[in-house]
């Protein structure tokens, strides 16, 4: 049967060749400023250590952030899963009577599905990311952690443009492009009654938000707006500002090439005559937290370097997953979520370690989605398949004569007709040249 992943990927991302090329660029990119980094894995060392020992203190230091945040001034709210997070965002805008909300990057909120539901509601609610902004005029989710609208063409996004903001028509110029949607949203700003954000960490001992953005629309959207909702995942925690400088150095230069974002903003409490409310939000993360095969996938930082890597991303595309965070550390996090057809996306994966091997924190990937894997219970055709194989594995006569059943049919296998059970394998794929005997055969042979 074939996987939902791979019908997905064919619909939404015909030019495969180009999207493998434009993400593996931050790869290389990744890589570059590792090298210029003389204690880059260091950092990554120390990083792995921090975030292991916020997940064993997750308890007393969500309680210590509670207390630090609260007496600076912010209120902070529990959100047990996505539903009570719309919930807890709904009540605040609805006691003010806000009717217009500006939103900068957020997967927590993409992942609750918060947009669709505010706009049920009649509140306007506009993400001013230029990548999101794009993908929200598409009708679209982000493909993307850190690059939401890499999927889309500057041709594309001219278009896009044109129709949903009156841009100029036949526009291709990044540069244009850019500065057309900056006029568009300055007024979108200006008239916001409320700022939501996402949080890139949160620090304990001082009550603090660290909010990264390449843009600035996280800082004009909670100091312009006198409300400012900030939403973030419990897992997001980090002990003390000399934690946060570890984790601040590693973030840019891991998801884009940089030195550090152009934009890090700590925030601590509500701006003067404002209101501060944090919502922190499980959603399934203590279903991992309590999984020892599963929970060193919290301490990922967002910073999209599993994405640039993965082979199977790079050539299926962000929207082929169905999920708000795709590629291998989506995966690893979706079982627990509650998406459908989540717990077959483990097996949409190569398990060739390079996730791994870029992760700044060190996180075991390829043994998340192996371990995902030998706790999904297989289909009835893949039951059916591994017993078939067993029995012949058991039985070596029975073991030849399958070899030499496969052997007469290969010619046949390898073609496209309709029926073939191999079809799905072959719609990208030719199988190898056929040796024309078995090993034992040649064994044989060449030992006469």
């Amino acid at each position: 049967m074939r996987h939902a992943l791979d019908r997905r990927a064919e619909r939404v991302l015909p030019d495969a060749t180009l999207h493998d090329a434009r993400v593996h660029a931050y790869r290389d990119r990744r890589d570059a400023a590792g090298a210029a980094e003389p204690d880059f894995e260091d950092l990554r060392d120390h990083a792995a250590a921090t975030k292991a020992w916020v997940l064993d203190h997750l308890d007393t230091l969500l309680e210590q952030f509670e207390r630090n945040a609260g007496a600076a001034g912010a209120v902070v709210h529990w959100a047990a899963d996505a539903a009570e997070l719309r919930e807890i965002v709904t009540a605040i805008l609805g006691e003010r009577g806000v009717r217009r909300v500006v939103k900068s990057k957020s997967m927590l909120t993409e992942e609750c599905g918060l947009n669709p539901h505010l706009e049920a509601r009649g509140i306007e609610i506009v993400d001013t990311d230029l990548g999101e902004r794009i993908v929200q005029l598409a009708g679209e989710p982000p493909s993307h952690i850190i690059l939401p609208a890499i999927h889309r063409s500057a041709r594309e996004i001219g278009e896009l443009f044109e129709r949903r903001m009156s841009g100029p028509p036949g526009e291709t110029d990044p540069t244009r492009l850019t500065r057309h949607a900056r006029a568009h949203m300055r007024p979108v700003f200006l008239g916001a009654e409320a700022g939501i954000t996402g949080v890139n960490f949160a620090v304990a001992s001082s009550g603090s938000l660290a909010i990264c953005t390449n843009e600035g629309n996280a800082d004009l959207g909670t100091s312009l707006p006198a409300l400012h909702i900030a939403c973030t995942g419990i897992e997001k925690l980090v002990g003390d500002l000399d934690d946060l400088a570890v984790f601040l150095r590693l973030l840019a230069r891991s998801g884009t090439g940089q030195a550090i974002t152009t934009y890090t903003s700590l925030i601590t409490g509500p701006r003067p005559g404002g209101e501060l409310h944090v919502v922190l939000v499980d959603n399934g993360r203590t279903e991992l937290l309590a999984r020892d095969a599963h929970r060193a996938s919290l301490g990922c930082i967002r910073c999209g370097a599993c994405l640039n890597t993965c082979p199977v991303y790079r050539r299926a595309g962000g929207h082929a997953y169905g999920l708000a965070v795709p590629g291998p550390i989506g995966i690893a996090l979706a079982p627990v979520s509650g998406t459908p057809g989540a717990a077959s996306l483990p097996a949409a994966s190569s398990l060739c370690g390079s996730c791994s091997a870029v992760c700044p924190v060190r996180i075991d990937l390829h043994d998340q989605l192996y371990a995902w894997r030998a706790a999904a219970r297989p289909g009835p055709l893949r039951r059916l398949a591994l017993r078939a194989a067993a029995t012949a594995l058991a039985h070596p006569r029975l073991y030849r004569l399958a070899g030499r059943l496969a052997r007469a049919l290969w010619p046949l296998l390898g073609r496209r007709w309709p029926g073939n059970p191999a079809a799905p394998w072959l719609v990208a794929r030719e199988l190898p040249e056929h040796p024309g005997a078995s090993f034992r055969e040649l064994h044989a042979r060449r030992s006469r």
